[in-house]
């Protein structure tokens, strides 16, 4: 066992400080970056090199985070264009023939919701989703609370909590957490599933239960919500063409040739460039080499605002894997048999507390859910990937199925599902139902949801 020195007991000490700054709900990246600033003053790099080295984790943590910085504003980017074209809307308006009820409305609206997430994200999916679908919803009696749940569970909660297509969760948990990928993505699977399902079945009950009551009646309206039929461009019929048949041929290739990961992310990322061009080629003809120049910045505006505040973040907690400690800290900085700092706070862990696998998934869980309540579900994956390690190494569990654990803290609670964080405020104004009741009638599908998955996860870790 290796015996903790002072840059160990910074980290542990840093970690316990952005806890408790998460738990006031105010951001962490000062806490952060003191931290950095502090272990490389511990590792004898004068003062001089640990400001040097807060830069220095900067940069780590930026490389580690660039492949899926570039994607999500690659496919921003794309979807800006396909937006103000009405390509978007074209590719979902043929479906608002499939709904009846209000039961298919629900369903309809949840799933539809979840592939759009899926493939750009939920932020940009809500508008359009809310354009397209909300007024047939209303039209055949769903209740706007009853859409606007099934629009924020669906986007804000499953399909961001899984991230199966971008990979921007999994990527960051199995970078912070040291695990591969796959084994996040695919180990995980029963845990998404059982958070999915006991969430939105228990909102779909006590949906139906106060409609029947009469607590949600279905004459509920918004009149800012055109329905009328529109006239749309030659190149907007190419983009709600060739956008689900480049991303379907795309999923096929993952399956094909066995592509995870890296990988994965760089196929998505290559489609969702060349349909930019090719659509951007024929609305703009000549302009286009002007005018692609105005989606890209758009889009690398949205990605450096979504990750821009986790890099600082990420910087600190990337400090605790042997790899990145030492490209900032340099060597023989940590005992001879380290195996980097998380790793060696589980073992001390493991040899001087009690703890067993029940335990270690009630403490990741909460973990999460605190990360979650500074609005930001990514920002915290940093931290709940990295206890994961500890707490995996402790109990000798599967750090993999902890590190989506909290990811699924972090994320149904940061993501904006029952705190009215930008996410909630979006589907909230979209719907015309005020935030606080979104809120409140999310809290109980979704607390139990996660109360069940945690109980699961004690026995699958």
């Amino acid at each position: 066992m290796v015996e903790l020195n002072l840059v160990h007991w910074i980290y542990i000490v840093m970690v316990f400080i952005v806890l408790i700054t998460l738990i006031m709900r105010k951001d962490i990246a000062i806490p952060c970056i003191i931290g950095v600033f502090l272990i490389g003053l511990a590792a004898n790099l004068g003062v001089a090199g640990a400001v040097g080295g807060i830069f220095t984790s900067f940069m780590v943590s930026a490389s580690e985070l660039l492949n899926i910085i570039m994607v999500i504003s690659i496919i921003v980017a794309m979807s800006k264009l396909l937006e103000e074209l009405g390509a978007s809307e074209l590719m979902v308006r043929p479906m608002t023939k499939l709904i009846k009820t209000p039961d298919q409305a629900f369903w309809f609206i949840g799933i539809v919701m979840l592939i759009t997430s899926w493939f750009f994200w939920p932020s940009p999916a809500t508008p359009l989703i809310g354009a397209v679908l909300l007024p047939v919803a209303y039209k055949v009696g769903l209740p706007a609370m009853g859409a606007a749940m099934a629009i924020n569970l669906f986007g804000h909660g499953i399909a961001l909590s899984t991230d199966f297509v971008i990979q921007g969760a999994p990527t960051l948990t199995a970078s912070t957490s040291h695990v591969d990928i796959t084994e996040i993505m695919m180990g995980g699977l029963p845990l998404f599933a059982v958070m999915s399902i006991v969430t939105v079945t228990m909102a779909y009950i006590m949906l139906k239960r106060d409609m029947k009551r009469g607590i949600l009646k279905a004459s509920e309206v918004v009149e800012n919500i055109d329905a009328t039929p529109k006239e749309y461009k030659r190149t907007a019929r190419l983009g709600a063409i060739l956008v689900p048949c480049a991303f379907t041929l795309t999923i096929v290739a993952m399956f094909m040739l066995k592509l995870r990961g890296g990988s994965a992310t760089a196929l998505v990322g290559g489609t969702a460039v060349l349909v930019l061009v090719i659509i951007c080629i024929a609305e703009y003809k000549t302009e286009a080499l002007n005018e692609i120049t105005k989606y890209i910045k758009e889009g690398f505006i949205f990605g450096m605002k979504i990750f821009g505040p986790i890099i600082p973040i990420a910087a600190f907690f990337y400090m605790g894997s042997m790899g990145s400690f030492v490209r900032v800290m340099g060597e023989n900085v940590l005992p001879a048999s380290s195996q980097g700092i998380l790793a060696d706070v589980g073992r001390q862990l493991a040899a001087t507390v009690a703890m067993n696998k029940p335990t270690a998934a009630i403490m990741e869980m909460t973990v999460g859910v605190i990360t979650g309540l500074d609005g930001s579900g990514f920002s915290g994956i940093a931290l709940s990937g990295s206890m994961a390690r500890v707490f995996g190494t402790a109990v000798n569990g599967s750090v993999a199925k902890l590190g989506v654990l909290g990811q699924i803290g972090a994320v149904w609670v940061g993501g904006g599902t029952i705190i009215p964080w930008s996410g909630l405020i979006a589907v909230a104004a979209i719907s015309g139902v005020l935030p606080m009741d979104l809120a409140r009638r999310n809290f109980i599908p979704v607390m139990t949801g996660l109360i069940v998955t945690t109980i699961v996860a004690m026995f699958l870790i």
